[in-house]
């Protein structure tokens, strides 16, 4: 087994488990290589025999506070939105749909901020792990664009309908206990505790059998990866043509400043 997929750092765990840590402190800010690192670690793992759960998590503050749009070269067209035109699929979001194609239980432990595209990443576990400074957000709207990263999909069905249309349109945040109550969330513990009960999790799901596990996950996440794909299709075409708008501009200038949008509808 590989100890490393870019800033994915691998740890080999008692009882089949691994651990997948995102090291890229303290925001843990994503693009197009670490989801394709990513992407590459789980393939990985799906043919190591020694590897039967996965524990997701991350060296920082956040666990991954989203695209990083404060930085000049860092734009959410240049990286988060890498398509040249609206017909074309966005790059990183292939690299996200190919996450949804493993085939090992994935247990993310989510501490801190789990921002956008990062809140994307914690919904393609199987089960996540939080704790009261658990931030979850969907801000996509204060930013002038839409969601993306499948959460038009696995938000609605891991937490139902209304929720997700709550926290899609007001863009609000969630906590560990109310991502709890409303089933984002399937563990709630310490900051301190948080990656030995993900670990926990983990061993308890790695000691049954194999085979069973695979094709177990594979009937309860039947046609997700087919759905993630529409998903983002449909996301990354409205994105493109949003980011060029001026409220899209407005909006990641307000969230860097930590204001509320002075938005113009243009």
């Amino acid at each position: 087994m590989r100890e490393q997929y870019g800033d994915i750092k691998l740890t080999a765990l008692p009882g089949n488990v691994v651990q997948c840590e995102i090291d890229r402190p303290p925001n843990n800010f994503f693009d197009l290589e670490l989801i394709r690192d990513m992407a590459n670690c789980f393939d990985a793992l799906d043919d190591d025999p020694n590897c039967r759960a996965i524990v997701l998590c991350s060296n920082g503050k956040h666990f991954c506070a989203g695209a990083n749009f404060s930085t000049p070269d860092q734009t959410a067209e240049g990286d988060v939105l890498a398509a040249e035109s609206a017909d074309q699929r966005n790059p990183i979001y292939q690299e996200a749909v190919r996450l949804f194609g493993n085939k090992k239980p994935v247990i993310a432990a989510v501490q801190g901020a789990a921002v956008g595209g990062g809140l994307g990443v914690a919904m393609m576990a199987d089960f996540r792990v939080v704790c009261e400074s658990t931030r979850l957000t969907a801000n996509f709207v204060k930013l002038g664009f839409t969601p993306g990263f499948g959460l038009t999909h696995t938000l609605p069905r891991a937490i139902g309908v209304q929720k997700s249309h709550l926290m899609f349109y007001t863009g609000r945040r969630i906590d560990g206990e109310i991502a709890l109550a409303w089933g984002a969330a399937d563990i709630l513990t310490s900051a301190l505790s948080l990656r030995e009960k993900a670990i926990e999790l983990a061993t308890e799901i790695a000691e049954n059998a194999p085979l069973a596990l695979v094709s177990l996950r594979e009937q309860l996440r039947s046609g997700i990866q087919e759905a993630v794909q529409a998903a983002t299709d449909i996301e990354g075409s409205e994105q493109f043509w949003l980011t060029k708008t001026d409220d899209h501009f407005e909006g990641v200038q307000a969230v860097s400043e930590r204001r509320v949008g002075n938005f113009t509808g243009k």
